[in-house]
């Protein structure tokens, strides 16, 4: 039975003794229509494999399913996760795991799942408070996902697909670029949930792709990083704590960047090329 009308929720959560627990972030849709968007957005399709992130009650478990998708279920709530082997008759095959995703083994799990030279999906409604840190180990995923299709707040949405030069284009937006072609899906409202949280949400898709050959990670998330520390300072100065204040100049200089530029003006490209003229600099 679908769980994603208000009412069918409310007296599955009340047959059952549970409540929305507010540590977890659980907040659980009731609209169809927004969890027949994610489906479409995700353009699901039969033999599909899905990482499925805190499938809370279900009821996007079991659209997938009815998809016949093959859906890897994380749900660290026990109470919730003992409830969800009632959707293993469905058309699709669930393997349920009560586990914490920020120490499951991702790795270890889809690769046993997937078949060779096929790629996994991950369709999920974060949980807000670890919504960075979940797509930090996610993202860099690109040889198990092809996709990331996650629920996220609205302002962490538009922060992740803004565009150089915006005021919430920051370093996170930098990293997600840096593995993805990020896109904003559609906005949900509060509305959309019990409880209602205090915010709208969005569905967010990215695109996983390799990162460059020639970019040691490390260094070229420090040098963002330290960018984006002195956000209203020229990026010359704020990067002066790595490189010398005049390499960094120049660099902007022979790339035809305006010395004078601010982290935030910069694409993700800009900041790359960046990165190799002062990792090649002879004054270094």
């Amino acid at each position: 039975m679908p769980i994603y009308r208000p009412s069918e929720l409310r007296q599955f959560l009340l047959d059952n003794g549970l409540s929305p627990k507010k540590i977890l972030s659980q907040n659980f849709l009731i609209d169809g229509n927004i969890l027949n968007k994610i489906i479409a957005t995700a353009d699901v399709e039969p033999g599909d494999i899905v990482l499925e992130i805190g499938p809370g009650p279900g009821a996007l478990t079991e659209l997938l399913l009815n998809e016949k998708a093959h859906v890897i279920a994380v749900e660290k709530d026990r109470q919730l996760c003992d409830l969800l082997p009632r959707l293993k008759d469905l058309p699709g095959e669930l393997s349920l795991y009560n586990e914490d995703i920020m120490t499951f083994p991702i790795e270890e799990k889809i690769q046993s799942a997937i078949a060779k030279g096929k790629k996994a999906k991950v369709i999920a409604n974060l949980p807000y408070h670890l919504t960075t840190p979940i797509l930090e180990k996610l993202l860099p995923l690109n040889h198990l996902f092809s996709q990331v299709i996650v629920m996220v707040q609205d302002e962490v949405a538009h922060r992740i697909t803004s565009d150089p030069g915006c005021k919430v284009y920051g370093s996170f937006t930098v990293f997600v670029n840096f593995y993805s072609k990020p896109s904003y899906a559609f906005q949900v409202k509060r509305t959309s949930f019990h409880p209602a949280p205090k915010v709208h949400s969005a569905i967010v898709s990215m695109d996983l792709k390799p990162p460059p050959s020639d970019v040691e990670i490390d260094k070229f998330f420090k040098m963002t990083r330290t960018g984006f520390q002195m956000r209203r300072k020229m990026l010359r100065k704020s990067l002066s704590k790595v490189y010398p204040l005049e390499t960094v100049s120049s660099a902007l200089e022979s790339l035809g960047i305006n010395p004078q530029c601010r982290p935030e003006d910069l694409s993700i490209d800009q900041f790359l090329d960046l990165y190799r003229v002062l990792n090649n600099s002879a004054d270094l």
